[in-house]
């Protein structure tokens, strides 16, 4: 079962040994059969998802401009129902060779000097999940229930004291002025 999947996720391989140096674009049109590879809880359904992968490839590293588009189905917080949400959202990484596969970095990932593709599927997945908004509320909510919820969420506290000033500060900064 498992090497099935690593099968399908091969085709999110972007093989980059035969290209000239220069601009490369792949395509990839993912569902839901796509996050089913990863073994995680999604909290979206119907994703609908066009990947752009766009390549840059330079002598010694790669540069990857991965963008996504598309539309899932959340259930709002508030009112369960389901709701579609746009899905847009791009990020770009970098790909060095070394010695091992190393993605402690921010932004740049090291892989093995010999390998001759790219897989950017948990790329795509990482891009998808951060257009995910942590509150998920229906645009057809009703006034009167974002009102209930105003009402109940926890206020920020008012930073008006600190407007005030300091008599103290102020004559010294009157002195300050005069100078």
């Amino acid at each position: 079962m498992h090497t099935h999947f690593m099968d399908k996720l091969r085709n999110y391989d972007v093989s980059f040994s035969g290209l000239k140096t220069g601009k490369h674009e792949f395509k990839f049109e993912i569902d839901k059969e796509f996050f089913q590879l990863f073994d995680t809880e999604q909290e979206f359904t119907e994703p609908k998802i066009t990947v752009d992968v766009l390549l840059d490839k330079h002598t010694t590293f790669l540069e990857f401009e991965i963008k996504v588009d598309g539309t899932v189905e959340l259930v709002c917080d508030i009112t369960n129902e389901n709701f579609t949400h746009p899905i847009e959202n791009q990020i770009g990484i970098l790909v060095k060779f070394g010695e091992e596969y190393d993605d402690s970095e921010e932004d740049v990932i090291t892989i093995p000097t010999n390998d001759h593709a790219f897989n950017v599927s948990h790329l795509i997945y990482e891009n998808v999940a951060l257009s995910i908004p942590m509150k998920k509320i229906s645009p057809n909510i009703s006034d009167e229930d974002l009102e209930i919820l105003e009402k109940f969420s926890p206020k920020e506290i008012e930073e008006e004291e600190e407007q005030q000033g300091d008599p103290r500060w102020d004559a010294l900064k009157n002195l300050k002025n005069k100078n």
